[in-house]
């Protein structure tokens, strides 16, 4: 029985699924505008690892998980680099696949992008215009916040209490300060779609409410993101998808924690922002993972070199275990199994299972799995093992290993050094006119998804 930590009650709760077997889930992606950031790949962990274990137990999962590409970070970015906002996207969903993937996240049922549901975003303000919860003032639509008497109920603030810090920017023609934006009007040389109410694009909070129910329907079982997003995004996701449906929006909202770094917020201005993309190498992503999971999803986690080996540490251990496992099963025989290990594995299985139903206490499960680890240790440590207790031990691992997301068997990966020396190495058999060498390398590299590029500066390669 899976217990949910819920925000909006702040407590947990029992999961019902609106249909037994199935669960609707919703995660807010990433604006794609750059690499992502160690924080964008916290939820991407967690969430990842909230769909794999509830698939554990049986559900089929339908996790829809969005991208951002049309706001004002991606505008800003395609008029600093001269490129078009559409190409700046695409660019950098690539890159968090790969990124991602790196980290055995896998992907979403869906992926949907705001810049292909500009119709149905349309079609959703027009109704909450036509049900008095949205107007339009000079080329912009705002949301009339005081209409939807709940507002302030996921962040549990009243709504009194927000007024007081809120105000009208410079060009914003609200008839409220606490008014926010559906539609905006476009600005010279912006990108921009037509609509009833002139020229323009969507508001940020309108793309989420859209593209989750066309894509899981009215209501959804749970909707989750990072900690940051409660408000006041996913509180007017809420305000206006329920004055739009006139039906509850999620039943269970979830929020990972913050990621600090060295005990300090990441923030660009610090210079502590550590994106995936240059962390993944230096660190094994698995290991990185690991990591992120060590700490429960909703707990703030503290990032450094220190406790990202202790992590390794403990991940190689386990690693270490399950090889000389594996390693002995073919000389294992096949005398009657060892009732007593095998009701300790039972009984581990059992209390990861308990661990994880408690709002998916990673931190909790991942010491379950050393505890079966010490097991393990000890009964390698018999001169005479069964095949069948070896694997049980070994099913048990994998088990924990595809929820977890971890991977126990990791193929060689190249390090950026030793691409180097074979590029090398390939030039200097090009030189020589050995092109059977040079081609042999070439094949080499690709095989390990490495993909060279012939330049005026040199060869290159990259990652595919």
């Amino acid at each position: 029985m899976v217990r949910i930590y819920n925000t909006l009650t702040r407590q947990k709760e029992t999961f019902k699924p609106l249909e037994e077997g199935k669960v609707k889930m919703y995660v807010c992606g990433p604006t794609v505008y750059n690499y992502i950031h160690i924080g964008n790949a916290r939820p991407a962990i967690a969430f990842d690892t909230v769909r794999r274990y509830l698939e554990y137990k049986g559900y089929d999962v339908e996790y829809v998980s969005n991208f951002t590409d049309v706001d004002d970070k991606l505008i800003k970015a395609s008029q600093e680099l001269g490129e078009s906002v559409p190409d700046i996207a695409e660019r950098f969903i690539e890159a968090f696949f790969n990124d991602t993937g790196a980290l055995n996240v896998r992907r979403a049922t869906a992926h949907p992008r705001v810049m292909d549901h500009m119709d149905d975003i349309i079609k959703f303000i027009e109704v909450l215009i036509e049900k008095g919860h949205a107007y339009e003032s000079d080329g912009d639509v705002y949301f009339k916040t005081r209409s939807f008497n709940e507002y302030g109920k996921l962040s549990h603030q009243s709504i009194n209490d927000l007024k007081v810090g809120a105000r009208i920017d410079a060009g914003e023609k609200k008839e409220d300060p606490l008014d926010f934006a559906l539609w905006k009007q476009a600005k010279p040389n912006e990108i921009k779609w037509d609509s009833p109410w002139g020229e323009g694009r969507p508001g940020w909070h309108i793309e989420c409410s859209v593209m989750a129910r066309e894509h899981l329907g009215d209501t959804i079982d749970i909707h989750a993101g990072g900690q940051d997003l409660t408000f006041p995004h996913h509180e007017n996701e809420i305000a206006q998808s329920e004055c739009m449906t006139d039906a509850t929006f999620s039943n269970y909202w979830m929020h990972n924690g913050y990621i600090n770094i060295d005990n300090t917020k990441m923030s660009k201005s610090l210079g502590n922002f550590i994106l995936v993309n240059d962390i993944i190498k230096e660190i094994n992503p698995n290991v990185l993972r690991f990591f992120m999971i060590s700490v429960h999803y909703r707990n703030p986690i503290n990032y450094n070199r220190e406790l990202v080996e202790a992590a390794k540490a403990g991940l190689e251990r386990i690693q270490g275990s399950y090889a000389q496992a594996k390693e002995r099963l073919d000389s294992a025989v096949g005398m009657e199994a060892d009732e007593k290990v095998m009701e300790i594995i039972r009984k581990n299985v059992e209390t990861f299972e308990s661990q994880m139903d408690d709002d998916f206490n990673t931190a909790n499960a991942i010491s379950t799995w050393h505890d079966l680890t010490t097991e393990l240790n000890k009964y390698l440590r018999y001169n005479t093992t069964n095949r069948e207790v070896l694997s049980e031990f070994i099913k048990v691992f994998d088990q924990y290993g595809e929820v977890l997301g971890i991977i126990l068997e990791e193929e060689e990966v190249l390090l950026d050094e030793e691409i180097e020396a074979m590029i090398e190495e390939r030039n200097e058999a090009r030189k020589n006119k050995d092109f059977a060498r040079a081609d042999e390398i070439r094949d080499e590299l690709k095989a390990q998804g490495i993909v060279l590029e012939d330049t005026k500066e040199g060869v290159r390669f990259r990652r595919g």
